[in-house]
């Protein structure tokens, strides 16, 4: 599995478009686009104004990429909780067997949750994204929890998750409190001192 999280940038009054572009690239090299998701933030560092002609951009595209279908772990987490949980469905549950008879089946009653939607939302922000001091020597973190939820869902305890661009080391991080193993990779050497030192207390 891929999880891609891009955002764009808007220069010369368009948006730049590179996340679809980038989706499409995935594509043509193979994978599967699995689903399209939306991290969706609290707020924004530049608020539209009331005179302005954008509205005020509080999402980043999330692209899931899969080169199985269907995708080889996929541990949905249950947090949306149900208005009828332990209520049995309206109606009658019915099938029809090998002789083509119409044969009742008993319902079960709704669980008290089910997976959510796929536009995911967090707080961002120091002591929001992390507790991590060090981590806001980076100029653009994550939220942990946004790694971590994808972690969960994707992967199982023991597998192995790449972080191809190391950043503040969110993605280690979470990875190694989940118990999975991780490769992280970053071009800059000043993060890396970030990565170490973020790491080390774990």
């Amino acid at each position: 599995m891929v999880v891609w999280v891009v955002g764009d940038a808007v220069k010369k009054g368009s948006e730049s478009g590179t996340s679809f572009r980038q989706a499409l690239y995935f594509m043509k090299l193979g994978f599967l686009l699995h689903d399209t998701m939306i991290y969706e933030k609290n707020g924004a560092s530049f608020p539209a104004r009331r005179h302005g002609n954008r509205y005020t951009q509080i999402h980043e595209y999330m692209f899931v990429f899969s080169k199985n279908r269907p995708p080889k772990t996929a541990n949905l987490i249950c947090d949306k909780e149900n208005r009828w949980a332990g209520q049995e469905r309206f109606g009658k549950g019915t099938h029809r067997n090998k002789k083509g008879e119409l044969v009742e089946r008993p319902m079960k009653p709704v669980p008290e949750f089910s997976p959510r939607n796929n536009i995911w939302r967090y707080n961002t922000g120091k002591n929001y994204s992390t507790k991590d001091v060090e981590a806001f020597k980076h100029p653009a973190i994550s939220p942990e929890k946004l790694a971590e939820d994808h972690i969960l869902t994707w992967s199982n305890p023991g597998d192995l998750v790449y972080e191809p661009l190391g950043g503040s080391g969110t993605t280690p991080k979470m990875a190694k409190i989940n118990n999975r193993n991780y490769i992280v990779s970053e071009i800059s050497s000043e993060y890396c001192e970030i990565i170490r030192e973020r790491m080390a207390k774990y």
